[in-house]
């Protein structure tokens, strides 16, 4: 059921007629009720009976909630039956509850009804815990607390966020405002309690990665010395430089040496060519002109002779020729060779290794420089991470801190509304861990104590005033039962139809109307 507005017209419910057949001690008795019913008699007359036959019509349950049966002991009966002629905002309506031969029987204005029909009329009129809450007004103290907190809280509006906002230090306010508009508070919490874990995690990281990188900064800082990069830069082009030529000039040396390597070994070999052909011009020039072609073997007569001794001759001329181009390449050759001179390149090589060194010792200063400068860079990296990572943390941090206030401001404020309500009654709604979060609760004192230690008056009297909240609240203005109203010299006449019962020794049930207590 919504709250009850102020302004609303309230829902009155009153009961005009309760009829009781086998219910019981009750053969078969009829109750009218008015502004007040006053029930009196000696005890066990059926007064509780009256009382526990209204939620028995409407719910099948005593007036706290539990199982009841009605059926009577001592005498024989053929069904047991309950009815009451109720009025609901101005409208009549009859309902009925039996039992015959154990089966449960249900009449809507006198017509049989189905069991689900039957409930879902009673449910449609009021809410179950409500009605019995204001109808008995020791019902609700019967619940769990957090069935009580919950009723309750049903009929006091929250806080609105603005009104808690308002009541809060500026610095949360201002935080809490801007996410406030963009998500629920559970929502804010959950994003920034889990960024608040991961950046705990990251922060430990972070601060390790810049400790190690410190470390390692502070070691090779000792051990770059002071480097002038741009000086070494430029000397380290200079030896480049001088390394490229004095490789150029190795280069022209192998290449000399090659060619008088190679001139040597030719002019050799002409050397030999030559004192083959020396050993066989003898042979040549011996050569007897034969008689016989060497060709068809025929007879050599008169010109055949003379081109024999014609090719000989040829043969020779062309064998001196050939002798005298191995000797005339021989001498260009040891012409060539004696122009020519063997370069030793010891010393190049010995100042390249020499300039290598030297580079080499430039180039490592430079990458320590560079390395140094790098991890500089990362150190400082690492700082603005580790420093980005706090501030996220804290401000998540900070968050939470705000969300716990605003429950805690919103658990307050609406404290004080729910106390507003009340006079004799105190209301605890909330309790505060060691961690600072707002656990919810429940409690109820009365003039200081808890409503377990309080008398039979005062317990009817603490009753009294929490139905009259609720009745207000909610805006329904129901029946009120107060039974052993004996024991209760005084109170505050409740809203609705007051029906009482009182213990009167040595006398008979009695039931009389009246319009006032």
């Amino acid at each position: 059921m919504d709250t009850f507005e102020r302004g609303e017209k309230a829902m009155h419910i009153s009961f005009r007629t309760l009829k009781l057949h086998n219910y019981k001690s009750h053969r078969d008795l009829v109750v009218e009720f008015g502004p007040v019913t006053r029930i009196s008699g000696d005890n066990a007359k059926g007064k509780s009976s009256i009382l526990e036959s209204i939620s028995w019509t409407l719910y099948g349950t005593c007036p706290y909630g539990s199982k009841l049966d009605p059926s009577p002991i001592g005498y024989d009966y053929d069904e047991v039956k309950a009815e009451l002629l109720l009025t609901v905002d101005g409208k009549d309506i009859l309902l009925g509850r039996g039992l015959v031969k154990g089966k449960a029987k249900y009449w809507i204005n006198e017509v049989p009804a189905k069991a689900t029909e039957y409930e879902e009329v009673v449910k449609s009129m009021f809410d179950k815990d409500l009605f019995l809450a204001l109808f008995n007004p020791s019902y609700f103290f019967s619940l769990h607390w957090e069935k009580q907190r919950s009723m309750l809280l049903q009929y006091v509006p929250a806080p609105t966020i603005r009104e808690v906002v308002e009541h809060l230090p500026a610095p949360q306010a201002e935080v809490l405002t801007p996410l406030l508009k963009k998500w629920l508070l559970s929502d804010i919490e959950a994003i920034h309690r889990d960024n608040k874990n991961t950046k705990d995690k990251q922060y430990i990281a972070a601060k390790s990665r810049t400790k190690t990188l410190q470390e390692q900064l502070d070691a090779a800082t000792g051990a770059a010395g002071n480097v002038d990069v741009m000086a070494a830069q430029k000397e380290i082009e200079r030896l480049d430089t001088a390394i490229a030529e004095a490789r150029q000039k190795i280069y022209e040396a192998d290449q000399n040496n090659r060619r008088i390597t190679e001139l040597q070994g030719r002019i050799r070999a002409l050397l030999e060519q030559r004192d083959r052909m020396k050993a066989q011009f003898p042979t040549l020039k011996n050569e007897p002109i034969e008689d016989t072609c060497r060709v068809c073997g025929q007879a050599l007569q008169g010109e055949a002779r003379a081109r024999a001794e014609e090719d000989k001759k040829k043969r020779i001329e062309q064998f001196k020729a050939e002798f005298d181009m191995v000797v005339q390449e021989r001498k260009q050759l040891e012409e060539e060779l004696a122009a020519m001179e063997y370069i030793d390149v010891s010393e190049q090589l010995e100042e390249i290794r020499r300039l290598e060194q030297e580079r080499m010792a430039l180039v490592e200063g430079v990458r320590r420089f560079e390395s140094l400068h790098e991890l500089e860079q990362k150190l400082e990296q690492a700082k603005a991470d580790e420093q980005a990572t706090l501030e996220s943390l804290r401000e998540s941090t900070f968050i939470l801190d705000a969300v716990k206030a605003f429950r805690a401001k919103e658990a307050e404020l609406q404290a004080e509304k729910v106390q507003s309500l009340f006079t004799a009654l105190s209301i605890r709604l909330y309790e505060q861990q060691k961690n600072g979060e707002i656990k919810p609760t429940f409690e109820i004192e009365y003039d200081g104590r808890p409503y377990s230690k309080l008398s039979l008056s005062e317990g009817i009297r603490a009753g009294l005033e929490l139905r009259d909240v609720l009745s207000e609240q909610s805006g329904i203005i129901a029946p009120c039962f107060i039974d052993n109203a004996e024991s209760i010299t005084h109170f505050r006449r409740p809203k609705g139809q007051l029906i009482i019962s009182r213990v009167v020794a040595g006398q008979e049930l009695k039931i009389e109307l009246g319009d006032a207590e």
